[in-house]
């Protein structure tokens, strides 16, 4: 057995035990194991072997009962993780990681070849006891700020509650993206999670451990996630990415006092807030300059708020319970903090811990599609963050638009988020959706789940209000910059009503996309950029043919 299949092997060798955590399973199906009596007794098993485990069962799916290996195909191993998921739920428990391995051939109940059919699934489930965290206990807040403002050692302090050397040591913990997993399901496309239980902050003691993130979400009662974005120039798409294309509650821009406020810096702080972002400044690096340069620092941060009425409220002046009361698209907290001394950190600790989740949009499920993967066992998964309503485990979806502007029927085979395998997601939660009915290689960045009952309506062009925010000379009627509205990326040409648009300038303007089209609709904020030239906008109305 390969070094990749360790996990496997170990939970092979241990074996069924009358008193122990490993159970195997060949299959699990809806009709015969969720019936009434088998669902019970079921859930008891699984009880029973959390528990033998201290709080942690195996379960091995597609083996038989002394160990096999069998393999069953992917449908039916599907179909067995959300019995399991179900099971789970009953028994006070939750799937935390799901790992998969192919095997030569499917047992008999679902191919006539036995042995040598096609390829069959054998998988290591771990389940642990306790619930995954309600929404309205998770927060996500959106960094932004430009190079070598402490970004990542102001994050990777919190998440941590170390402090850095001087040298950006914090910043170590997070130089790896820990959504890119192994199996790339989970879709957890946070860079560091910490949280809160009623003893306080509940930190990572090694972030690159993917138990120790699973761990810090089982502990807590209250749940903070931070976003990555890239603050060097040429990366600024992706900062947009990160800023626009998922539903955040908050968005932590740092201003290092040594450096001061930059162009980046006014660039991504007219990116948060003009998509309506509630927005903590952090001023970082205290440490680095005396108090007199700090307090010039804060009043050039104060002046940039108000150039784009914003109003700076100082959190150590007016104290934190008057920051989370009074934050809002037009009140920005401002916070002085050094990851090495610490300063301001246990501020910061304070206003994570109680600011309430952002509300989310209502209506029935949407969820634009951020990224796409292939996973051995389950096929199209796509990953994004729900906008409104929720999604469930066999719900029937539409999936577009295609290239040619159509819907494609799918089917939710399941959801993942933070490791957990759930039965359901709300609006605000990050998560892979595994998709029945599509390749992998036809589901694409910008697309959109909804209900199957919706009746969308993709357009090439739509009216907008927009701002530049720099450009070296003027827009003109075909300028083509680089749309960013929620998970869409696409070359558009522009077409002002007054015939241009210069630096500062507010007007209306037709946006046509070049290549395809898009759900685009009325309210939906957006950046754009090409170049040094940049801006926002809003959505004002919908050009159908």
């Amino acid at each position: 057995m390969s070094p990749d299949r360790a996990v496997l092997r170990r939970a092979l060798e241990r074996g069924e035990q009358e008193g122990g955590s490993v159970e195997f399973k060949e299959r699990l199906t809806e009709d015969l194991h969720l019936s009434e009596g088998r669902l019970e007794s079921l859930t008891a098993q699984l009880r029973h072997r959390v528990l033998s485990g201290d709080g942690e069962a195996t379960y091995v799916v597609g083996v038989t009962d002394d160990g096999g290996l069998a393999g069953i195909a992917p449908e039916a191993f599907s179909e067995s993780m959300d019995v399991l998921s179900l099971l789970a739920e009953e028994a006070g428990a939750h799937i935390e990681e799901v790992q998969t391995w192919g095997v030569d051939g499917v047992s008999d109940a679902d191919s006539d070849g036995g042995g040598d059919g096609p390829e069959g699934i054998v998988g290591v489930a771990t389940v642990r006891e306790g619930a995954v965290l309600e929404d309205d206990d998770h927060i996500v807040v959106g960094t932004a700020g430009h190079v070598d403002h402490g970004k990542s050692t102001l994050v990777g302090s919190l998440v941590t509650g170390e402090a850095d050397d001087g040298e950006g040591n914090t910043r170590g913990f997070l130089d790896v993206q820990p959504h890119e997993v192994e199996r790339g399901l989970s879709a957890d496309l946070s860079y560091g999670v910490y949280g809160f239980d009623d003893e306080g902050p509940v930190r990572m003691d090694n972030p690159h451990r993917k138990s120790d993130r699973a761990r810090v979400v089982e502990e807590s009662d209250r749940l903070v996630s931070f976003v990555d974005t890239v603050g060097h120039e040429p990366w600024l798409r992706t900062t947009i990415r990160g800023l626009v294309g998922q539903k955040l509650d908050y968005g932590l821009l740092t201003v290092a006092a040594d450096d001061g406020v930059t162009e980046t810096t006014r660039e991504h702080l007219g990116i948060l807030l003009a998509t309506d972002l509630p927005t903590i400044v952090a001023i970082t690096k205290t440490d680095l300059v005396a108090e007199e340069r700090v307090s010039e620092v804060e009043r050039s941060v104060e002046r940039a708020l108000r150039e784009v009425d914003k109003t700076p409220l100082r959190v150590e002046r007016h104290g934190v319970d008057a920051a989370i009361e009074e934050i809002s698209e037009t009140v920005v907290p401002v916070v002085t903090t050094s990851a090495v001394t610490q300063a301001g950190m246990d501020t910061l600790d304070a206003m994570f811990e109680a600011l309430p989740k952002t509300a989310g949009e209502v209506g029935e499920f949407r969820m634009y599609v951020d990224r796409t993967y292939n996973v051995q066992g389950v096929g199209a998964v796509a990953s994004g963050t729900i906008k409104s309503g929720e999604v469930e485990a066999g719900d029937e979806l539409l999936l577009g638009p295609m290239q040619d502007g159509t819907f494609r029927e799918v089917e939710v085979r399941s959801i993942e988020m933070h490791y957990y395998r759930v039965d359901e997601a709300k609006a605000g939660r990050i998560v892979g959706i595994a998709l029945k009915g599509v390749r992998e290689a036809d589901v694409e960045r910008g697309m959109v789940l909804l209900p199957r009952d919706a009746d969308p309506t993709p357009v090439r062009e739509f009216e907008a209000e927009v701002m530049v925010l720099n450009h070296p000379t003027r827009i003109g009627d075909g300028y083509e910059p680089v749309v960013h509205l929620e998970t869409v990326s696409e070359a558009a040409v522009f077409h002002p009503s007054d015939g241009q648009l210069l630096p500062g300038d507010a007007g209306e303007t037709t946006v046509e996309f070049k290549f395809r089209p898009y759900l685009v609709e009325e309210g939906q904020k957006f950046v754009f950029r090409e170049g040094r030239s940049k801006g926002v906008g809003t959505v004002t109305d919908i050009v159908t043919d």
